[in-house]
């Protein structure tokens, strides 16, 4: 999570990302860690907790954002990730506190500054949600 924090600009209760568990050239896997002590349970739905769309989507960005800074490495130095766009989301099945929502990030693209991703959430091997999302690196 030090590492991540490094990383990503975001705090709580925005950091949506808690671990990277695998990444490799294509992409990563990130892991959310979906907990009855986040802030937007309260409201979301009082006696029926899920977890908003708008929210798997932000982690998904988030994912996104750290495959990106990882691949540039240095260069990605005094730069943050922009989400910029997304496209095709669909919700298959709600995220409710306990899971553990995992992340998958493929790389579609990227054109010098502005990269594409397709991104699903998966819990216990289920798809919960898929979008593809792109961001452009840019000075800080």
């Amino acid at each position: 999570i030090e590492e991540i924090i490094a990383m990503l600009p975001h705090r709580y209760p925005m950091l949506l990302v808690d671990r990277v568990v695998e990444i490799n050239e294509n992409g990563l896997v990130a892991l959310k860690n979906v907990t009855m002590n986040e802030p937007f349970f309260m409201g979301h739905f009082p006696g029926k907790p899920i977890m908003p769309g708008v929210l798997i989507i932000e982690a998904m960005a988030q994912a996104s954002a750290l495959f990106t800074i990882q691949v540039l490495g240095k260069e990605s130095k005094g730069k943050l990730v922009y989400f910029m766009s997304i496209d095709d989301a669909k919700f298959r099945k709600p995220v409710t506190p306990g899971d553990s929502l995992y992340i998958h990030v493929t790389k579609l693209q990227n054109r010098g500054a502005v990269w594409k991703f397709k991104c699903e959430g998966r819990v216990s091997g289920a798809k919960t949600a898929e979008a593809t999302v792109t961001a452009m690196i840019a000075d800080k």
